[in-house]
């Protein structure tokens, strides 16, 4: 298994790919070269951790036996954003694991997961200096609902009810300055539902491939149901994260860094072209792996609780915010 000294060196690489880009090794490094044979990108497999493929790229073998032999995970792309496929780095055989995960059958881990994200949610809109009566009470009753969640013999339902009236509350109040409507996941409906997507499936991924590194079934949710193709395990453990690209968006909303110019409308969608995607990938990126190693950490710390049948107060906690913050 990975140490975590070990994955302070490991990067996450994002390519966009041109038309006749190729994708080769040389050395033991991975290369990317464009249509008249120059090269674009260099970097060394050995600290390579996932590899995101973005457009119209020429693959060689070479690629899947490097992927394997130094353990990075590979996620495709079309230019739009949107995974086509993802090769996982994964661990195989962790037969006890997968057996504790399909006799499991409680929901305090969810709750514990939930009431986490509730609980960054909460602390990114203390983040504001100057706040409205009507942000006071949302904070207030987000303080509440990290509770309420907590306790004990809640059914599933009514942990994603309570995880869905607080994002309601949540997304209102953070975005209230930018004519903020409702989180409405894959529609595209405005620049910021768009943005969300791009930022929540980057994450996703990374968390993704995290958890085959340790032999997890990902499709065994302990909150989403199961259901086919959809990687539950991985939807749930990805929810204490998400404010991380919140925040990452509404920085850049707030510095004047989101342009509509840059999106292309058709029907009502906002749709973010081949050209202008790499400088929003950047920035949400960029806020992620200023967490990287704890979003490490914490689901190294998940792995070693659940194998050994901890009690729930010694499962992980990700704080984005310290007390002092």
């Amino acid at each position: 298994m990975m140490s975590t000294r070990d994955f302070e060196f490991k990067q996450i690489a994002f390519v966009f790919t041109d038309e006749g880009e190729k994708i080769s090794f040389k050395n033991d490094n991975i290369v990317i070269t464009d249509a008249d044979g120059n090269i674009k990108h260099q970097s060394t497999c050995y600290r390579l951790f996932i590899l995101f493929i973005c457009g119209n790229y020429c693959l060689t073998t070479g690629l899947l036996e490097r992927s394997k032999k130094f353990g990075f995970s590979i996620v495709f792309m079309t230019p739009n954003l949107r995974v086509t496929a993802m090769l996982p780095s994964k661990a195989e055989g962790n037969v006890l694991l997968r057996k504790k995960q399909y006799e499991y059958d409680k929901t305090e881990i969810a709750s514990h997961v939930i009431s986490n994200k509730i609980h960054n949610q909460c602390a990114l809109l203390k983040k504001k200096r100057q706040k409205s009566e009507e942000e006071k009470e949302v904070i207030k009753k987000l303080e509440q609902f990290e509770n309420d969640v907590l306790k004990s013999d809640l059914s599933g339902q009514e942990i994603m009810g309570i995880e869905g009236i607080s994002a309601k509350l949540y997304f209102k109040s953070l975005f209230t300055d930018y004519n903020w409507k409702s989180r409405q996941p894959r529609t595209k409906c405005d620049m910021t539902n768009t943005l969300m997507d791009i930022g929540y499936t980057i994450l996703f991924n990374i968390v993704n491939a995290l958890l085959e590194m340790y032999g997890f079934d990902v499709y065994a949710g302990i909150l989403h149901t199961q259901f086919f193709h959809r990687k539950s395990l991985v939807c749930d453990l990805e929810e204490p994260f998400r404010p991380i690209v919140d925040a990452a968006i509404l920085k850049a909303l707030n510095l004047g860094q989101v342009s509509e110019k840059d999106f292309w409308k058709n029907q009502n969608q906002y749709i973010l072209p081949w050209k202008n995607s790499k400088k929003y990938v950047e920035v949400i990126l960029n806020a992620i792996m200023e967490y990287k190693n704890e979003i490490f950490i914490y689901l190294q710390s998940y792995y070693r609780a659940f194998m050994r049948n901890r009690a729930i107060k010694d499962f992980p906690v990700f704080n984005m915010y310290s007390e002092e913050e």
